[in-house]
């Protein structure tokens, strides 16, 4: 078996970590010192794919593989974790609505949210669960037009800067 990386995934790495030594490393020191979010890094990150690394082709996201996702990942973590691991968070998010939303949602998420325009993320963790998904109580009940959602989070990262987001539970009728 052949664990070289391929040539696009070559070109994935040195990009990622060109861009974490100039955008990120500067500045990761005194993001985390002054509490800052770096938003306008994010959106540079967008520019070039990173926020949107595995959502599909079609919904404007890159497409690529965890492991491609992963090396990005890697190189950027080297300029800023904190930032590496929110962007890890939005893409995730990101994903979700591209795979799962309704066509309505996705026509108004995925684009400004794979841009890096928009940041998104998702609520899992519960009281008496932490992040067990399989323990989780919320539970989501169809009604007209939507679902009723019954439950509690007691943790959502990016809160404050969210502008799009998913949250795990349990249906309770079947899905469609």
């Amino acid at each position: 078996m052949n664990f070289d990386l391929s040539d696009d995934q070559l070109a994935f790495e040195e990009t990622a970590r060109q861009f974490a030594m100039q955008e990120f490393a500067p500045h990761a020191a005194q993001w985390d010192r002054d509490h800052h979010f770096p938003v306008e890094a994010i959106k540079k990150a967008g520019e070039l794919g990173f926020c949107g690394l595995y959502t599909p082709e079609s919904e404007g996201g890159l497409g690529l593989s965890r492991l491609d996702a992963s090396i990005i990942f890697e190189q950027l973590s080297m300029g800023c974790t904190t930032t590496t691991a929110m962007l890890t968070i939005h893409n995730m998010a990101t994903w979700m609505i591209a795979t799962w939303g309704q066509e309505a949602t996705k026509k108004q998420w995925c684009e400004v949210l794979v841009s890096g325009e928009k940041l998104a993320s998702y609520c899992l963790t519960e009281p008496g669960a932490g992040s067990d998904a399989a323990s989780l109580k919320t539970k989501a009940t169809p009604v007209d037009n939507g679902y009723v959602l019954n439950g509690a989070k007691v943790f959502t990262i990016l809160f404050n800067c969210f502008k799009g987001l998913a949250v795990f539970r349990d249906f309770i009728a079947p899905r469609r």
